[in-house]
């Protein structure tokens, strides 16, 4: 579509120099298919004066940019308020390379001397001049003048608008600071009198957790020559770690997230501790006196990377290690034991080098005060709204997340529904929400809830069943008054808290139960908790028996028809930790579906919170009972999610994506529901196919349990293999199969040894794998296996080229678990 500039007599003349070949003014007009321009005078007129003062091009660019983005409005459409395909009329553009291909275009035609610009710019004020370049004198007129009267003339400033913006829980004794936090940690400690720092850097919540529980157990063991805060490595500048005396303690608990990296509250800290040894040489950690703990998972390679070399950096700096580096291993679930495990060598150290002395018995001494106020209104609590995730003071959480949205859900249906397990397929739409713009390879995030049975069961075992609406007050007391984050917004009900702000359905701990002896309302509730807590085998026999005890059950099962009056609400608050989102793969590609966002969530039993929440809102959705006895409000806090058909959630930004060329090859692996990134790549590509750009050739290897029973997607992968014209195969392996062997993607990939190889090594193909992490890791495993085979490598060879792969992002993993 061409852009008419309402000057018809230019046209045919533009058109017949066009002809005439003149090179400068292709350069001018870059090229007649693509970049048909036709302006006004005044438009030119800028283009000629930026063009003449610019010497080096740089205005004359933006003249450029200008013109351009103008024209490719014009030729590119965007559905409003729909779900229909981005066309564009241009065969050179493409959604995929529009970006390359214009910085490329414009690049190559003005980075030329400016002395040809201005050559260029004197050819286009030629141009005779007509109504439309006074009707645009006009408007430029006037545009210049209301911005340079906004504020002044019109529109000025409301004195009291930030008014609007009060919230009123303000108004009613919520903690607050007249005075900007400290970001120097040395100077928290000694304006606290704390002795020791638990610095945690974490991902999904479970190196804070530990932080806070630790901090809060030290003086409650060793009383206030143990007295201790837990730090956000994020809230604090790395160098002032330097300033800490050597008379406090620094205690890190440090998560390895995905491939082994830093958790996103850690990257400050992580740039500073690993620079290059020639940019730490002013530096010197001597007066810290430390010791670390990491959290990490052996499925994946790269196994507690981070506390590694955290460590290995302080060491080199000079800081004093008390004791050997601790490490979780979550790949059999043994995290919370082995964290046990180190804290009892940990308090021991204490004891032996530090001349710490251990209290007779530890009690619960509390941080937070828990107050009722009926005197506040409802509009002035905070119902369960999630609160927004990302921090200002660290640079990854506001580049990798958007803000937390209410999203509707306008479709839900189940992929498979077998007798222990249903998956769904949901969509959500993103119309109402501009700021929210997700790329192919993405998450997405749910905040769930609660389900109605255990809110009711917790609030009924501590007597708070008839209290469970009127509003409270939290606020920190004494020393936690200037360390202790809040950990949940104040002031809400206990009603808000259990069902939207805690993670009350969680597995309860062994040193938690112990802890929740001391409330125990007989003295058989306390033997029995002592007994299992203090016991690793009961604890598991416990577990094994119970398949997930959560703290409402627990307390049931310890004391049944009692009430636990003297467990504090403040303590709970205190222990247990916030109730997390949960992410999923995007399923749906922002090319073909830029305002509807898809995901595809297994739900393996009555256990899991999230995909249970997701079941329940899809059963609703259609009328159906609830699965597995579990209801929700589903209408969310305050009625904000009604008619029960929308949830709060929120876009991460993920390096889970698809090479910049169409045509390169792909080597896609999944098991699962790790098919679902899967899903938006092909339908990308198959978009590609269809308006005529070259597609790579691509295998997926895709694994489930049985064809007739979770082959999710099937019906679609089949028909993108017939769009994509052959260049897309599809390779099955079922591991229970009846009265076939069992197979998995990793044998199948055996199988196809030479594609594969042939695809990777020769061709550069990328390679993808998603699912669980020991599905992962077998995968590496068989293309080493085979690289060694076919290509005769070593295994440093293989290591090196694998490491290679991952660094260029040749090789590229959504794994989890």
């Amino acid at each position: 579509m061409r852009v008419s500039s309402g000057v018809p007599s230019d046209q045919p003349m533009l058109k017949q120099q066009r002809r005439e070949g003149s090179k400068s003014r292709q350069k001018l007009l870059l090229d007649e298919e693509m970049f048909p321009v036709y302006t006004t005078y005044y438009i030119r007129l800028t283009l000629a004066t930026s063009c003449a003062i610019s010497g080096t091009g740089v205005i004359s660019r933006y003249s450029y940019y200008t013109i351009v983005e103008y024209e490719l409005s014009q030729r590119i459409s965007y559905p409003v308020n729909s779900n229909k395909n981005i066309s564009i009329a241009s065969p050179i553009f493409s959604p995929f390379t529009l970006g390359a291909n214009l910085k490329q275009l414009i690049t190559s035609r003005i980075m030329e001397s400016s002395t040809l610009h201005v050559l260029h710019a004197l050819h286009a004020l030629a141009q005779a001049s007509s109504i439309a370049d006074y009707v645009a004198l006009t408007i430029i007129a006037l545009a210049a003048a209301t911005s340079l009267t906004h504020g002044i003339v019109w529109d000025r400033p409301d004195p009291y608008r930030h008014l609007m913006f009060e919230r009123p829980q303000l108004k009613h004794g919520v903690q607050t600071s007249s005075r900007k936090e400290t970001r120097n940690i040395a100077q928290k400690l000694a304006d606290s009198g704390r002795k020791i720092v638990v610095f945690w850097g974490s991902q999904s919540g479970t190196a804070e957790g530990f932080a806070h529980r630790l901090a809060r157990e030290l003086p409650s063991r060793f009383g206030d020559e143990a007295s201790a805060m837990a730090a956000d490595l994020s809230d604090y500048d790395p160098e002032t770690i330097a300033l800490i005396p050597n008379t406090a303690l620094a205690i890190f608990l440090l998560s390895t997230y995905g491939e082994g990296d830093p958790s996103d509250n850690t990257w400050d800290f992580w740039d500073w501790i690993t620079k290059d040894k020639d940019d730490t040489k002013g530096i010197s950690l001597s007066n810290l006196r430390y010791c670390a703990f990491g959290l990490g998972n052996s499925n994946y390679k790269h196994y507690n990377r981070v506390v590694d070399i955290v460590t290995a950096a302080l060491d080199r700096l000079g800081a004093q290690s008390l004791m050997p580096v601790g490490k979780a291993d979550d790949a059999e679930g043994g995290t919370r034991e082995d964290f046990l495990a180190w804290k009892d060598e940990l308090f021991q150290m204490l004891v032996e080098k530090l001349g710490f002395e251990a209290k007779a018995q530890a009690s619960y001494t509390p941080a937070l005060l828990v107050q009722e106020d009926e005197s506040l209104q409802q509009v002035d609590l905070h119902r369960g709204e999630p609160e927004d995730i990302i921090n200002s003071n660290n640079r990854q959480s506001a580049a990798n997340y958007s803000p937390v949205k209410c999203l509707t859900v306008t479709s839900a249906r189940q992929l498979f529904n077998s007798s222990d397990r249903h998956c769904l397929h949901i969509e959500l739409d993103l119309t109402d929400h501009p700021q929210l713009t997700y790329k192919t390879g993405d998450h997405l995030a749910i905040w769930p809830s609660n389900p109605d049975g255990e809110v009711d069961r917790l609030l009924d075992v501590l007597g708070l069943s008839q209290r469970r609406n009127v509003p409270i007050h939290i606020k920190s007391l004494g020393r936690a008054a200037t360390t202790t984050r809040l950990p949940i917004p104040t002031p809400t009900t206990v009603e808000a808290v259990f069902r939207y702000y805690l993670e009350i359905c969680a597995p309860v701990s062994r040193d938690h139960i112990l802890e929740l002896a001391q409330f125990a309302p007989t003295a058989q509730a306390n033997a029995y908790l002592l007994q299992i807590g203090q016991h690793k085998q009961a604890y598991a026999e416990l577990i094994s028996r119970t398949r997930v005890i959560n703290l409402g059950r627990l307390l049931q099962l310890a004391c049944p028809g009692e009430t636990w009056s003297a467990l504090p609400l403040s303590y709970l608050i205190e222990t247990l930790p916030r109730l997390q989102p949960r992410y999923y793969s995007i399923s749906s590609s922002s090319v073909v579906s830029p305002r509807q966002a898809s995901i595809t969530v297994l739900v393996p039993d009555a256990h899991g919170l999230a995909s249970n929440y997701l079941l329940a809102l899809a059963q609703h959705l259609e009328s159906k009972p609830y699965p597995h006895g579990l209801t929700y409000q589903l209408n969310g806090p305050g009625d904000a999610l009604q008619p029960g058909n929308k949830v709060f959630a929120h876009l991460r930004r993920s390096k889970f994506k698809l090479p910049a060329r169409g045509s390169s090859p792909l080597v896609m692996v999944a098991a699962g529901t790790g098919l679902a990134p899967f899903r938006a790549f092909l339908a990308e590509r198959c978009r590609l196919k269809a308006i005529g750009r070259p597609v790579g050739e691509m295998m997926l290897f895709f694994g489930c349990r049985r064809p007739d029973e979770d082959y999710i997607y099937r019906e679609e992968l089949e028909a993108m293999q017939t769009a994509l014209d052959g260049q897309l195969r599809v390779v099955t392996a079922f591991s229970r199969e009846t009265g076939q062997p069992r197979r998995y993607v990793q044998d199948r990939i055996v199988e196809y040894a030479e594609d594969v190889i042939r695809l990777v090594e020769d061709e550069g193909a990328n390679v993808y794998v998603c699912g669980r992490a020991g599905m992962a890791r077998e995968v590496e495993r068989a293309v080493g296996e085979m690289l060694k085979k076919v290509k005769g490598w070593s295994d440093a060879e293989v290591d090196e080229w694998t490491r290679a792969a991952k660094r260029r992002l040749k090789w590229q993993e959504d794994v989890w678990g």
